[in-house]
């Protein structure tokens, strides 16, 4: 990598990694062949054409850097709480970035009293100044014990949403056990 890395972002990405693990072509996952966590599809979307299985994982944290971090402003949540930014990149690398951030916002929504803290935030999956702005006003006001909170509802939706992938296709049940053993955390 030409820069170097944000701490930060450089543990997250390990962690990621961690739970990732190297090559795999399983072909009753939905995500095909992917290496370090990077499906085929976003190897080759992000310009590497070569094996799968060869995969530098210089390229692999240069992927998460850019789409699961930098472009849906994971980062800026990163800063205002490394535990709430690091869930929303987590979560994001599994369900997508999209899915993620609009985790967020509805919990951002039903935690914001009487709508008084905060403008209302409109569901869009995508995080700009408003979102970031109720993110760092909730913290403000509920602080540690707030984050804690907030850290365990975003793994409530994340559990469920596992749990609706694997009603609608019962053959993914198989992944259920250690998406929740190693994405949902405790």
């Amino acid at each position: 990598m030409a820069t170097m890395e944000n701490p930060l972002i450089a543990r997250t990405i390990d962690a990621i990694l961690h739970a990732e693990g190297g090559y795999v072509n399983d072909p009753q996952d939905k995500g095909g062949e992917t290496n370090y966590g990077i499906t085929v599809a976003v190897a080759r979307a992000n310009g590497y054409t070569g094996p799968m299985r060869d995969l530098p994982v210089t390229v692999a944290r240069a992927i998460y850097t850019a789409r699961y971090i930098t472009e849906p402003k994971f980062d800026q949540v990163l800063a205002l709480h490394a535990g709430i930014g690091a869930e929303l990149i987590d979560t994001g690398v599994n369900m997508g970035p999209h899915r993620a951030a609009e985790f967020l916002q509805r919990w951002l929504n039903g935690f914001n009293d009487t709508g008084a803290r905060y403008p209302a935030l409109f569901v869009d999956g995508r995080l700009g100044t408003q979102s970031l702005g109720a993110l760092a006003s909730f913290l403000t006001w509920r602080g540690q014990n707030g984050a804690a909170v907030l850290l365990r509802a975003l793994n409530g939706l994340q559990a469920a949403r596992y749990l609706e992938i694997t009603e609608a296709n019962k053959i993914q049940r198989r992944f259920l056990f250690g998406w929740i053993k190693e994405r949902v955390a405790m």
